[in-house]
C-alpha cells in the first residue's frame, strides 16, 4: 500500500502540494505515482520563472516503462528548480516526499490548494 502523508494536499494527477508558507507550495509525485512507473530514469521540469498551470503537464517523468506527464496541481509562477533530482532522477523513487520533490512554486492563488485531496480522500482513489 502506498504511503499518503497527512501534510499536503493531492491532485487526481498524481502529485502533490506541501505549502512552505502563505504563497510557495512545493511540488511533487506521490508514493503510488513512483510505484506505478517503476525505474525512473529521467524527470524533465520548468524552468524557474516558467508558469505552471493547476491539471496542465508542467514537465514529463521517464521510468523504463512509460513517459508520464508531471502535472500541475496549482497555479504559480516556478521559482526553484530541484536539480538533485534532475542529476539522480532515483531521488523520486526512494524518497518522493523528501529529497524528490520536482519544483517550489509562488501560487497565484493559495486557495486553490484548498480544492485539492487530502490525504484521506486521495487515499482512498488510489489504494482502492
Amino acid at each position: 500500500m502506498a504511503d499518503v502523508r497527512d501534510d499536503r494536499k493531492y491532485h487526481e494527477g498524481h502529485g502533490w502540494i506541501v505549502m512552505e508558507d502563505e504563497s510557495i507550495g512545493r511540488f511533487g509525485i506521490s508514493d503510488f505515482a513512483q510505484e506505478e512507473l517503476e525505474e525512473v530514469l529521467m524527470v524533465v521540469l520548468p524552468k524557474v520563472g516558467a508558469t505552471v498551470t493547476q491539471g496542465v503537464p508542467m514537465g514529463e517523468i521517464e521510468s523504463l516503462k512509460v513517459i508520464s506527464d508531471l502535472v500541475a496541481p496549482a497555479t504559480g509562477e516556478v521559482v526553484e528548480v530541484n536539480e538533485a533530482v534532475k542529476k539522480d532522477p532515483a531521488l523520486v523513487n526512494n524518497t518522493p516526499y523528501e529529497a524528490g520533490w520536482l519544483v517550489k512554486v509562488k501560487l497565484a492563488d493559495p486557495s486553490q490548494v484548498d480544492g485539492l485531496l487530502d490525504a484521506a480522500a486521495y487515499s482512498a482513489q488510489t489504494n482502492g
